[in-house]
Order: structure tokens, then sequence, then C-alpha cells
């Protein structure tokens, strides 16, 4: 048997659970980044909640448009500057009400029902990162039971199979999710097709004139040799061994239905689970085994000899354990990370990636949900959320959640571009501070949310698309779209920046600092907030890079040079804080989620240890300033990874304890929003990997900095297929400090001399194009 097939537990490149999921919240995740599904429920009442990327329920948003107050600009920034930012607030709200983004929601759930045969025994649930397949075994009277199901790559289909004894099988298409609005109409049917042939079929209807118009799942039902009933909605198969389900789902713009359509695609199909699951691993499998990490010493046939050698109590001590087991042995000690969780989560949170991203890349829950109202409309939450979960998309090999992130911007960069003509009167791009995935238009705002005044939201949108660019070289990207995005993120500033100080210096007014106010001043729009100066100077300097590399728009780079040199300087406070406006007078709240004006030091490398210490140092009294407000995931990652940029691994550690010891992981290990399972969100379980990265690699054109924030019980380990900027690949990174031994395996796609430091030594390592060479660091 294929070993991928097996229900072996072992390892951390799966997760499982002997305990059935009580809740959808514990329900195992697959997906194909634009169809997701979960598996909850026990073994005589099992459901399997449908998702499709592109739920969102209408509300009447898609008309909104950006303000038309470009008129009003400088009256606006006169307001600004005078300490009256609510007045200029009032003039971008125009007394509206605070609307928000269309919200995500589930589609439908398929209920599988079967008669209990005494007691059950040897229950288990799985799910496999390398192949993407949720499987459900148990035994009763009766004999064996398997469950299996995946989200097909290859196919953009569900798919999945029952086998066991010869039993009543009832299946049900339902709408009946918790939360759904009385005013979603649902319709579900059960037909037969003939000799071993069913079709289910569930429809809903929006509420009309706010939108698209319904969505609908369709599952094409195989059951050789059954005898076909239904009983309303029911689906009722007696006699079968073996059923597959095939499903296809769908949304609706406008009144009618493809439900004959979505039929006849199913039809094509091969009916055969196993060869529907080689197509869709032959995509999935590769991509998730770009990277790999091992924290425990378990032992690999392609472990180095420094790996081999590492040995952990951990990994005897993990061997077999449930994921939830594991997450529950972290609890109860809080204080000290446990290297096998962390091994799983960050092989989790790539498999979840990787799942969540395709048409779109992942939202605040990923892929999915099981119940309608999900927090923050479940929605792309841009000023931090996204960028976090995408940290990783780089680092660890994702490209597909890059191509995603691409997809968004591409969806909405013609929006983008409207905003900044209606609220400033300028070229180039200004992004809104949340999308529900189908358009860009910035309208989420009233008097107290000045998002107009966020500057930086192109800029730090477009960061991981630039970064992608500096890792892999794709010169064909760069040239058909991403040049000229970053060029009309340059663009902007250079029409924007038309203010001067008395030092000559431009000034970034209105500015805001997402999702913050300065003490002690009224209204939330202010003047020269970090995360903008930073963006502006990022948004010149990466047009600059792009343009010189393809040799266009020469004029205009001596243009932004000189923009560059009338800067803002940052601005340290008394307490050798860097402040979060570079504008005198104005410092910020401890106690905030947020940590925005950290932008140059994360993901930015504008404030470096080695490049501005002084700067650096400001930044890490500010951080390790920072208070928790309320233990959010996203401001305790946040803070992890300016912690690691600045080389501080216990400060890194600290946050990332949090997480791990605070209550956020579900028995799916899909995480919480705060400590104590509140609020499904996917921000710590996504963005996990990135950080987990950066606590071992820190990489820059040039520059490859290794171990930089280890956290001290994380002495011992191997990673491999770290992909970095410069288009250089860590191969593999294996570390033993006790014995004072750090070798990494590094190869280069451009010949080049690579920087390689660790833990204060250095190496000058020459590398050839295509070829690999190792970087052996001794006595540490």
């Amino acid at each position: 048997m294929n070993p991928l097939h097996t229900n072996d537990v072992r390892g951390s490149h799966a997760i499982h659970d002997t305990t059935p999921a009580a809740r959808w919240e514990d329900a195992f995740l697959a997906g194909n980044g634009e169809y997701g599904i979960m598996v909850e429920g026990g073994p005589h009442r099992e459901r399997v909640v449908l998702n499709h990327h592109r739920y969102v329920l209408p509300n009447g948003t898609r008309h909104l448009r950006a303000a038309e107050t470009a008129d009003r600009l400088e009256e606006i920034r006169d307001l600004v500057l005078a300490g009256r930012a609510p007045e200029a607030q009032r003039i971008w709200a125009g007394g509206e009400e605070l609307r928000w983004t269309q919200s995500f929601h589930p589609g439908h759930a398929l209920e599988i029902a079967t008669p209990a045969h005494g007691p059950v025994r040897d229950y288990l649930r799985r799910t496999g990162f390398d192949t993407g397949e949720i499987t459900v075994d148990w035994q009763d009277d009766a004999g064996p039971w398997r469950r299996r199901s995946f989200v097909s790559r290859a196919d953009a289909v569900v798919v999945q199979e029952f086998t066991g004894p010869p039993a009543e099988l009832r299946l049900r298409l339902t709408g009946d999710l918790p939360g759904c609005p009385e005013d979603v109409r649902h319709r579900c049917t059960a037909a037969g097709l003939g000799p071993g042939r069913a079709l289910l079929n569930a429809r809903a209807t929006y509420p009309p004139g706010l939108g698209a118009y319904g969505f609908e799942a369709v599952l094409l039902v195989h059951a050789p040799g059954a005898r076909i009933d239904t009983d309303g909605e029911v689906l009722i198969l007696r006699g079968a061994r073996r059923v597959l389900l095939l499903g296809k789902l769908d949304r609706h713009e406008r009144p009618g239905r493809r439900t004959a359509a979505l039929q006849r695609a199913l039809d094509l199909l091969p009916a055969d689970y196993d060869t529907l699951l080689a197509a869709h691993t032959a995509l999935h499998t590769p991509a998730y085994r770009r990277a790999a990490l091992d924290l425990t010493g378990a032992p690999a046939a392609e472990a180095s000899p420094v790996a081999a050698s590492a040995t952990s109590t951990a990994s005897a001590a993990s061997a077999g354990l449930p994921a939830a087991a594991l997450a529950e042995r972290q609890r109860k000690s809080p204080d000290a990370l446990d290297p096998a969780l962390l091994e799983l989560l960050f092989h989790s949170g790539r498999y979840l990636l990787l799942s969540a991203s395709g048409v779109l890349p992942p939202r605040l829950t990923g892929l999915w949900i099981g119940a309608w109202g999900a927090a923050w409309c479940g929605d792309f939450t841009t000023d931090a959320n996204l960028n976090l979960q995408l940290a990783g998309a780089n680092l660890a090999a994702v490209p597909e959640a890059v191509h995603a992130h691409a997809a968004l911007v591409r969806g909405q960069v013609a929006d983008w571009r409207a905003n900044a003509r209606a609220l400033y009167g300028v070229r180039g791009l200004l992004a809104p501070g949340r999308t529900d995935g189908e358009h860009g238009h910035l309208f989420h705002l009233d008097d107290d949310w000045p998002w107009p005044a966020w500057l930086a939201g192109a800029d730090w949108l477009l960061h991981p698309l630039h970064e992608y660019w500096r890792t892999t070289g794709d010169d064909g990207f760069l040239r058909a779209e991403l040049a000229g995005w970053l060029i009309e993120a340059a663009e902007f500033f250079e029409d924007f920046l038309t203010r001067t100080d008395d030092r000559g210096h431009v000034v970034f007014v209105p500015s805001y600092s997402p999702e913050i106010a300065p003490e002690g001043v009224a209204g939330s729009a202010s003047v020269n907030a970090v995360m903008d100066v930073a963006a502006g100077r990022h948004a010149l300097e990466s047009a600059i890079e792009v343009c010189e590399h393809l040799a266009v728009e020469p004029a205009a780079v001596v243009r932004w040079r000189a923009l560059l040199s009338r800067f803002p300087p940052y601005l340290v406070n008394p307490a050798g804080r860097l402040t979060e406006w570079a504008w005198p007078g104005l410092d910020g709240n401890l106690d905030h989620r947020h940590v925005s004006h950290l932008y140059p030091v994360w993901p930015l490398h504008e404030i470096t240890r080695d490049t501005s210490p002084e700067l650096a140092e400001a930044a890490h009294r500010a951080l390790a300033g920072r208070g928790d407000e309320n233990l959010s995931a996203h401001g305790s990652l946040h803070r992890a990874l300016a912690a690691a940029r600045l080389r501080d691994a216990g400060l890194a550690r600290a946050n990332l304890l949090k997480i791990l010891g605070g209550d956020m992981l579900f028995r799916s290990l899909m995480s919480s929003h705060n400590p104590g399972l509140e609020i499904y969100n996917a921000d710590a379980a996504i963005t996990l990997p990135g950080l987990v990265l950066e606590l071992l690699v820190d990489a820059r054109p040039g520059r490859l900095d290794l171990l930089p924030a280890l956290p001290a019980e994380l002495a011992r380990g191997t990673v491999r297929g770290v992909a970095c900027q410069g288009r250089v690949t860590v191969e593999e990174l294996a570390w033993d400090l006790p014995a004072g031994t750090v070798r990494a395996v590094l190869r280069s796609a451009v010949g080049q001399t690579l920087d390689v430091h660790c833990r204060g030594a250095r190496r000058s390592l020459v590398l050839a194009a295509g070829t690999a060479e190792a970087a052996v660091f001794d006595g540490l």
C-alpha cells in the first residue's frame, strides 16, 4: 500500500484525533484554494461543511465608492495640522455610518447518517498534510468503516468515498447551518439517476437587489450495487459497500442555475477515488514537500549527520499523540516552548496556507467557516492580518499563495486607482483597509475611522509580490504586471507629497497609523505616521529598483531620488523609543494590538541592527514597551516577527508563547483570535510557519543570517527548502548548538558572493549559478 494512504500517525506531516469533532471549529480541514471542506461529527452522524472562497453575503455595498473629496484636500490638510482632525474625518464620512464588507459565509452541509451496530471501537480521524486527504476510521460489530475525502487541485471537485459493511446510508444536503439569515432561501433535493447513481442538489437564493443572486452545490453519487430511494431531500442507499461522491460548488451573479452544467462536468470525471486522488497529489504533494522542519530529532533517511545525531526526548514522548494532546501539553507548560508542537504547527500552517490559496489568498478564517456571521465579516483585513498570513509565503516556498495574492491585487487595482483620484486627485494607488475580495473600493469609514488617511496600503500589499520577485527572479511577472503596480505606488507619493515643513521635509498629511490615534490629540487622522513614511520610502525605492533593472523610466527615477532626499527622519522620544509619528509632539498609546510603526523593521529591512543600530535600538525599545491590549493573535505574531528581526530571541519567544500557551488552538490546529478559543481565526495558524522561519533565517539580497533569534528550547534541528531574497535557497540548515555546530547547504540561481552570518561568526561564500555550497560554523 502507498504509505501516503496509510493511517500511520507518526511524524509531524499529519494531525490525528481519537475524539470526534463535536463542534465545527474542531473540524478537520481540506481545500484546493477555491473549495474548502470541514469534516465534523461522529461515526454515525457526520457533517461535511462545503465552503467556497467567493461565498460572501450581499449587503448592498457593491455600488459604494470612495468619497469625492479631492477638491477639499487642502482644507483637510489644514484641519489636521491645526489639530482639528475630527472635522477632517467628517468630510470623508459625509455623515454616513460605517459600512462593512460582504460577509464570508458557509455554503451547505452534507449530512451522513448510518445506523449503529454496537459500540464504536478504534475511532481515528486524520488529515495528511502531504496529500490533503481527511480519513475517518472506526469499527463496530458490523465491521470496519472508512470515510475519506479531499478537494482536488487538478479537477476542482470535492471527492468523498465511504466504505464499509452493506448497511443503510442516508445522505442529505442542507442549508441548516448556524446563524443562516431567514431571508437566505434554500431548496435541497435528492434524486435517483438510474442504477447505482443519484444526485444531491442544494440551491440558495440571497435577498434580492443587494448583489449576487445565490449559490449551489451539486453532488453526484456513485453507489454500485445499491438500492436507491429518496425520502424528501434525503437520499437512502442500501446494500452498497463503496459509495463515491463528487461535488461541484458555484455562485451565481444573476437568476438562473448551472445545475445541469455542473452535473455534466461531474459526469466526465472518472468514478474512481484513487485515480482522482493521484491527479490531485501530483500537484499538491510536491508543493507541500518543498519545505520541512525537524525540531525533535526524528530520524529521516535524508537527514544530515548533524541532524541525525540530534536526539530529543520530545520526539519519543510525542510519538502517536493527537494534536489536541500536544496542544494541551503546551497549555500545561505555558512558559516553555514544546518543540514537537511547534514542528507540527509549522507543517500544519504550510498545509493550511497552501490549501486556502488559489483564486484568492487566505481570508481571516482561511477558506473555512462553519457558521454564518463571521467576525469582521471573515474578509481580508489588509492593514495587518492578510500580510501576516503571507509572512511565510515566500520563505516557506508556497508560491501558490503569492499567485493568489497577485490575483486579489489584479482584481481590484483599478479600484485602488479610483480611490486615489476620488480622495486626493492624484495618480497611483490607494488601497482600502479591508475588502471582501469582490472589489477594492474604499468605503469602510466613518467619523471615527479615517481609512482614507492610510497611505501605506498599496505598498504594504505589494510587498509580498516585490519580495517574490526578489526571491525568484521572475522577470516575466515583473514586466507583465508587478513593475507597473510598483511604479503606480511610487506615483501616488510623488503626487501626494506637496506640503513641506520648515526644514524642507515633505509632510505626510493626512496620515494614519492603523488603528490608533496619538495620545492627547483629537481624531485619528494625523501627520507623518511612521508606517506611511516607511511605505512612501519603500514605494519609491522599489520603483527605482525595478525601473533600473528593466532600464525604463529614467526621468522618473531622477525625480524619485530627489523626492527621497526630502523625506522626514524618524523620531526618538525622550524614553529612547521610536515614535509612531515622525512629527514633533505626537506619540502613541503603549498598550495597543497594532505595531504598524515597525514596518521599517518587518517586513522591510530599512531598520536593522547592522545598518542602523541606533534606530534599531529605538525600535526595540518601542517594541519591548508595547502592551498586549487584548492579546490578539495578530498582535503577538506581529511583535514576534519584529523581535526576530531585531535579534531578540527572548521577546520573540515570549510573544509566541502567548499563543501556544494561551488556549488558542482548536483540535483541528486552526487558531482563535483571542485566548480561550474566542473567535475562529486563521491568523496564528497560517502565520506561524513564517514566524518560525524568521527565527531561523533572515535573508536579504547579498546577506543571510542564520539562527538570528533562536529560542533556547530549539537547540537542535533541521530545516529544508527555505526560499530567500537574492535567489538563494537554503536547501538544508542543520544546527546542534550543544555541540557548537551549524551547517547550511545553500544554492543560488545566479552567481554571487553571499555574506553568511551565524551567531557572531561570518563566512563569505562564493556561489556559482545552480550549484550548492556548504557554510559550516564550528565552535559556536
